[in-house]
């Protein structure tokens, strides 16, 4: 297996975590959802870009944008409809500021 190029990243959560609160702590299961996840969810959704702009923001190609998008998506959606808390982290990405990253 290839190893991962690095991904660039703009936007770094705030917040690591989301729980819903009607579930005790203890019977609640979660998702892992990468920092890269979380930025191409930001760039294609809140941002509203293409998938092509977007890779080049975050220097990967466009195919694989959309697999870190569809995998992310994925996780979002089942972490919803399961009632799972999301924790956003891990991932093999740079943060960079500005137009020279």
């Amino acid at each position: 297996m290839r190893p991962k190029k690095t991904r660039w990243v703009k936007c770094v959560p705030g917040e690591r975590c989301f729980r819903p609160s009607c579930k005790p702590l203890k019977r609640l299961k979660g998702v892992h959802v990468t920092l890269d996840e979380f930025e191409a969810v930001r760039l294609a959704c809140l941002e509203e870009l293409k998938h092509v702009d977007a890779a080049k923001l975050m220097k990967i190609s466009r195919p694989t944008f959309s697999r870190i998008l569809s995998s992310a998506h994925k996780k979002i959606a089942d972490a919803l409809v399961s009632i799972k808390a999301i924790h956003i982290e891990g991932g093999c990405c740079r943060v960079g500021s500005g137009k020279n990253t």
